[in-house]
């Protein structure tokens, strides 16, 4: 009989025990998870809700939306997509929901409905799950296979390996793959809203405009952006993070960030705007006069930014007055003095280095029969359940080549 045992009892080692175990029934699947609690970002994503993926079913398009790993996701994603995830779920009882932005939900609202199948499926299928039982090392056996040592002072056997561990702020994984051989890419931080001091930004909190570009140096990203108490988050930020997270990291977090608030206006239509303002609006205030959707109490700053007075009507403008309210409106400078987490994605980007290891089994270049799925890779997503997609492909892909059977879409 052939031992697989999985380290790490997040989304990627269940679904990866549960498809080695199915795939074939004389392999014996031990998962050993360290904390007291599996699935435990499961449990918290989507505000409660879980993510389970996105429904973009293009395989191609949507391994775009991962910053690190696009090109080494392509072929796994023609093999286990969006839409097989939907189905494997569906066809075990979890009726999924799409919503408008394309995200994909539990028809419940609850992530409690994804775990219960999850360790369903996995004690079903016959995997060993332990709880509170972490693995501290793991040293190759001269005839193949490995001897892991256990956080609880016992030691065991197995002849295949999945690291599935998370991202690299949890050390333990990472130092197992570099003891056998790995290269790990060192962590930093993805997915996170922007400090802002300027008190005129912080005094609008709950403000969200649909539609902003915000760019640092090279970096360039465009969506909804919300007004925080501490500064800046919402799609768009957490895309400029995700994409710029070494870049930013190297700036210590501290750096100047441009804001056009509204990119579908181009300047002269803004100066063709103005000009009808002045002739059909003449006596009425600029600051009382928002332009392309921005909230009013937005407006009001911007305009006081660009050292318009109040009182100041459309008529009463002046060249320099408008030529400075076309600069905050297109090209407001923020110092951005810090970071925080997205508490419900908390995704690091760096890990092993994707370089070695064959993604058509998952297994590593570097040691036989050691195999790694989710976000122990040097992988990470955009929010909007990406990350939670590449842990299912990888974990489904890892668990078949582990039993050595050639994966079946919904087996």
């Amino acid at each position: 009989m052939t031992e697989i045992v999985i380290v790490g009892g997040g989304a990627a080692g269940f679904f990866a025990a549960i498809a080695a175990a199915r795939a074939d029934g004389n392999c014996q699947v031990s998962l050993f998870e360290r904390s007291s609690q599996f699935l435990s970002k499961v449990r918290i994503s989507g505000g409660g809700r879980c993510n389970v993926t996105h429904a973009l079913f293009d395989p191609r398009m949507f391994t775009t939306r991962y910053p690190r790993g696009e090109r080494e996701l392509n072929s796994p994603f023609h093999r286990f997509s969006a839409d097989d995830t939907v189905g494997w779920f569906e066809a075990r009882g979890v009726r999924l929901k799409r919503e408008e932005d394309g995200r994909v939900f539990p028809v419940t609202d609850s992530s409690a409905t994804v775990i219960d199948c999850l360790v369903q499926e996995a004690k079903a299928s016959g995997v060993r799950l332990f709880i509170r039982k972490g693995v501290e090392s793991a040293r190759l056996r001269t005839h193949g296979g490995f001897d892991l040592k256990l956080d609880d002072g016992e030691s065991t056997a197995c002849d295949r390996l999945l690291l599935a561990t998370g991202g690299c702020r949890s050390v333990g994984g990472a130092e197992i793959a570099r003891s056998l051989g790995h290269t790990i890419e060192p962590p930093v931080p993805s997915l996170f809203s922007l400090h802002v001091p300027a008190s005129w930004l912080r005094s609008l909190p709950g403000i969200s405009v649909s539609d902003v570009q915000l760019s640092v140096g090279k970096l360039r990203e465009r969506g909804p952006l919300l007004i925080t108490h501490n500064g800046i988050s919402g799609p768009a930020v957490l895309r400029l993070s995700a994409w710029g997270a070494r870049v930013l990291h190297e700036k210590d977090y501290r750096f100047s960030l441009r804001v056009n608030w509204i990119p579908h206006v181009s300047e002269n239509e803004l100066r063709t705007e103005f000009q009808s303002r002045r002739e059909m609006e003449p006596t009425r205030r600029v600051n009382n006069s928002p332009i392309g959707g921005i909230p009013a109490r937005l407006w009001e700053n911007l305009v006081s930014n660009a050292g318009i007075f109040a009182e100041t009507t459309w008529t009463s403008l002046t060249r320099a007055g408008m030529n400075e309210l076309i600069r905050q409106l297109r090209a407001t400078e923020l110092e951005v003095d810090g970071k925080s987490l997205n508490k419900e994605e908390f995704v690091t980007c760096g890990g092993v280095r994707l370089r070695e290891i064959n993604f058509k089994t998952m297994e590593s270049r570097v040691t036989p029969n050691l195999y790694f799925a989710g976000e122990l890779l040097d992988i990470d997503g955009i929010t909007g359940g990406f990350n939670f997609q590449a842990a299912w492909t990888t974990g489904w892909i890892a668990g078949h080549a582990m039993a050595g059977v050639e994966p079946k879409i919904l087996e």
